[in-house]
């Protein structure tokens, strides 16, 4: 297995294999969610089902479709290969669609095999790959052993089984795209796999939770091939960019006076002086002592206020500009005059290789 085949593999262009009938499926908010409809038909108007100009994603199977911002197949159109398309803002036609159709060019010839399985070193399609097309009693012979996390099958069925010559606990896996081996008890503990004939009969149980599709890039025999020029890759986050931290922050508690000294003295002057201003001879002697008693209270009470503080730890965050390896690439080329869309989990180069109907191939 070539570098080449093997990075093919880990591209997320998600679709059902391409024997499956031309289907499409449009959803009105991005990440396959809301309203949905779908269509094996061409569809020249939006309109009919209610839908006109309100697709935010797409999944395209079994051949690709033509994707145009007017009815009737006119204005700005598009070519979307089989895949699934969780965003179609990358591509400038978001809430824009109004009529669709398929562009399939009829069957393609066989796989090269009748099966293919890719395995991977960690989650998410990353780390060292060990391909194999046929069975492999023990991975151990391929340095291999209890490594693999992550899995992409293509083609037909494969058993994957935790102990040498398909012993232990085993389990079936249909094409398609597994990105963690920990939800079927496999993580880091696969030591052999094998093609399940499409004889034999399995048992619902013995199979893993559905996969995502996956895309089979592989190169047909008798295929020709052609160099398409790419126009714009564009990497695309799923998630905001966001960088938190922790920092002890005061955190007022409790608000109160404190007497003052000063205040008290300044309001017993002030009080003395009003009190004296009151009655006469002895009269005036009580009012001014109590003048001053009365202000020397209220300037006390006029003190400063106090806060009782503590602290305690507070998460500050921000956003900040996408670092790091983005979820996926949209990417736009051109083949005989027209603008193709594929979203890949690696960055192409200048060009695509594709065959003659302009579906990629490495």
């Amino acid at each position: 297995m070539n570098a080449c085949l093997r990075a093919a593999i880990a591209i997320s262009v998600t679709a059902a294999t391409s024997l499956a009938s031309a289907e499409v499926t449009f959803y009105e908010h991005d990440n396959f969610a809301g309203r949905a409809f779908t269509t094996a038909d061409p569809v020249g108007d939006f309109h009919w089902f209610g839908f006109n100009d309100r697709a935010s994603s797409v999944v395209v199977t079994g051949e690709s479709w033509e994707v145009c911002e007017d009815a009737a197949f006119r204005g700005r159109c598009i070519i979307l290969r089989p895949g699934q398309y969780p965003s179609l803002r990358a591509m400038d036609m978001n809430d824009r669609l109004s009529s669709a159709r398929s562009v399939g060019h009829g069957r393609p010839g066989p796989s090269p095999a009748p099966g293919q399985i890719t395995f991977f070193e960690h989650p998410g399609f990353h780390g060292r790959a060990f391909n194999a097309e046929g069975e492999v009693p023990d991975f151990g012979s391929f340095g291999f052993n209890d490594r693999a996390s992550s899995v992409v099958v293509l083609g037909i069925p494969w058993e994957a089984c935790d102990r040498p010559r398909f012993d232990g606990h085993c389990v079936i896996l249909r094409p398609g795209r597994y990105p963690d081996l920990r939800s079927m008890g496999l993580d880091d503990s696969v030591s052999s796999a094998r093609i399940v004939p499409p004889t034999v009969r399995v048992e619902d149980r013995r199979f893993a939770p559905p996969p995502a599709p996956a895309y089979d890039w592989r190169r047909r025999p008798d295929e020709r091939f052609h160099e398409a020029d790419v126009v714009s890759v564009r990497g695309v986050y799923n998630t905001p960019q966001q960088r938190c931290w922790t920092e002890r922050r005061p955190v007022v508690q409790e608000r109160g006076r404190e007497p003052s000294a000063g205040g008290a003295l300044i309001g017993g002057i002030l009080g003395g002086i009003l009190g004296h201003q009151v009655g006469n001879g002895t009269g005036r002697d009580i009012a001014t002592v109590g003048g001053a008693v009365a202000g020397a209270a209220i300037g006390a009470q006029a003190g400063r206020e106090v806060d009782v503080l503590s602290t305690r730890n507070v998460q500050r965050c921000e956003s900040v500009p996408p670092q790091g390896r983005p979820d996926y690439w949209d990417v736009t080329y051109q083949f005989r005059g027209m603008e193709h869309h594929v979203q890949m989990t690696s960055a192409p180069g200048p060009t695509v290789t594709v065959n003659d109907a302009g579906e990629p191939r490495l």
